[in-house]
């Protein structure tokens, strides 16, 4: 048996099956059910993003940061942020 989970929505959306072209078709059946469900509640189907969140990093690393950030004039958001969306262009 196949087994499939949505990531990055608020709500637990989940489907099976035991052949992976039946996993493909109720993929899409639960994709279309939870899309229609989202509309009669009047919801967005994808998870909010804030844009905040709290990242790990060693000491040395994030020394490193704020020394780099302060060489280009930037604070550390405004550092990590053109990081983020020079890695995410780049992918």
């Amino acid at each position: 048996m196949f087994f499939g989970k949505i990531e990055e929505i608020d709500d637990l959306i989940s489907f099976e099956a035991s052949t992976v072209k039946d996993l493909h078709k109720s993929f899409e059946e639960a994709v279309d059910d939870y899309v229609e469900l989202c509309k009669k509640a009047g919801k967005e189907p994808l998870k909010p993003a804030k844009g905040s969140f709290n990242i790990r990093i060693s000491p040395e690393l994030h020394r490193k940061a704020i020394h780099t950030s302060k060489q280009m004039h930037l604070n550390l958001n405004q550092f990590v942020q053109q990081a983020i969306e020079q890695a995410v262009a780049a992918y």
